[in-house]
């Protein structure tokens, strides 16, 4: 059965520049924002992005890498047709030949790619935090016409001679490709992510391979050479977060970045794009700068900026700034909105309390009993719930419960 596309991640570099984070682990594999490792976002890129069959071309230090993949699972990879597959440089009947570069890297892996028969391959880096739709990608691809695209992003032209740049026209198709120049012509920035037409990378990855001179890059030799032959080349605009986190300091911003997902665009509390791990289905829990915490056990995916006290938080709870938390158990899944108070009570799964609400009392003298909201209701912007209240229906705005 053919694919319509198949991914193919480059995922076998030394990653040199992150010097001591990589000596025993391949760049990928890098740990990244609490609970994930930079391979995720790739990965779960594509899982989003629809694409089910992926190749992940390893080489250095791939151990941790391959044993963190393992059958796929937790990217929901594990499929009898296509899944994910770890492909090391195999030794052939010549003698072991090490990838010796980006291109040569998809070459050995040609009989690979054959056996989904593909009509598209999209080539992705293993050493990125990208949250990209790839089917969106390939939708600009198909529109176009093209037989090669690449996703470019606009630079600050101060900049734009530390990376591979696209010279394209007003349609995007691509006139000029340079690398790294010292005057450029374009504050487009290759990202390093290629859509081809399957039939043209073939036919080009081995023109290259029998091309003694050649150093086997896509950057320094496959690009050039479509060029050359006038091939219907296009530059794909990505407007979302992007970053090469091949340096200690990028490595660095972007985890900072991870904090502030309003400015930064990387949010990693999206549920309609969520990053997947082995670690964890959910992101760490996030403590915003005026929260208060105290004597509380908080789970993953947590998002506090309210004041939580002696309370259960499961996990992706999220508690918006002036709401107030005590004594409660509030299970996962359920928003706490500005203003509202929450005292001694349970709320149970994916209930929403909107703003201003009050759910329970605090015990005096008088005993009071437990109030609880049961799954899935929404209690309503300034509703009152009583201490001994059981609630399983929504309750509307101002009403008394």
């Amino acid at each position: 059965m053919a694919k319509e596309m198949i991914a193919m991640l480059l995922a076998g570099g030394q990653g040199s520049r992150l010097y001591t984070l990589t000596q025993k682990l391949a760049k990928p594999a890098v740990p990244f924002g609490g609970k994930y490792r930079i391979i995720d976002f790739p990965l779960s890129n594509c899982v989003n992005s629809g694409i089910d069959t992926v190749g992940i071309l390893t080489q250095y230090q791939p151990l941790v890498l391959n044993e963190y993949i393992g059958n796929g699972q937790p990217w929901d990879l594990d499929r009898l047709h296509g899944g994910v597959h770890v492909l090391p440089p195999y030794q052939q009947a010549s003698g072991s030949d090490w990838y010796k570069g980006t291109a040569n890297a998809i070459y050995q892996n040609i009989n690979f790619i054959e056996r989904y028969d593909p009509e598209y391959v999209i080539i992705l880096s293993g050493d990125q935090i990208c949250k990209q739709d790839y089917s969106d990608f390939l939708r600009f691809h198909k529109e176009k016409g093209a037989e090669f695209s690449v996703a470019v992003m606009e630079v600050p032209w101060e900049e734009a001679s530390r990376f591979g740049l696209m010279v394209a026209d007003e349609n995007d198709k691509i006139t000029e490709f340079q690398e790294k120049p010292k005057e450029p012509k374009s504050n487009l920035a290759s990202m390093g992510i290629y859509i081809f037409n399957w039939d043209i990378l073939k036919k080009y990855l081995i023109e290259d391979e029998n091309d003694p001179e050649s150093e086997n890059d896509f950057g320094k030799n496959v690009i050039p050479s479509l060029l050359r032959d006038k091939r219907e080349m296009y530059a794909y605009h990505f407007s979302g977060y992007w970053k090469d986190v091949g340096t200690i300091s990028s490595l660095w911003e972007a985890n900072m970045e991870v904090l502030d997902p309003e400015n930064s665009g990387i949010n990693l509390f999206d549920d309609d794009w969520r990053i997947f791990s082995r670690n964890s289905g959910m992101t760490g829990h996030r403590i915003g700068e005026n929260a208060v915490l105290e004597n509380s056990m908080i789970t993953d995916g947590c998002s506090i900026e309210g004041e939580v006290r002696h309370s259960i938080l499961f996990a992706g709870v999220k508690v918006e700034k002036g709401a107030v938390i005590e004594d409660a158990v509030i299970m996962g899944g359920s928003t706490i909105k500005e203003g509202a108070q929450i005292k001694h009570c349970i709320i149970a799964e994916n209930v929403m309390i909107e703003k201003n609400a009050v759910v329970g009392e605090m015990p005096d003298g008088n005993k009071k009993g437990v109030a609880t909201v049961g799954s899935n209701v929404t209690i309503g912007e300034g509703a009152i719930v009583g201490p001994d209240a059981m609630v399983s229906a929504d309750v509307k705005g101002g009403d008394k419960a």
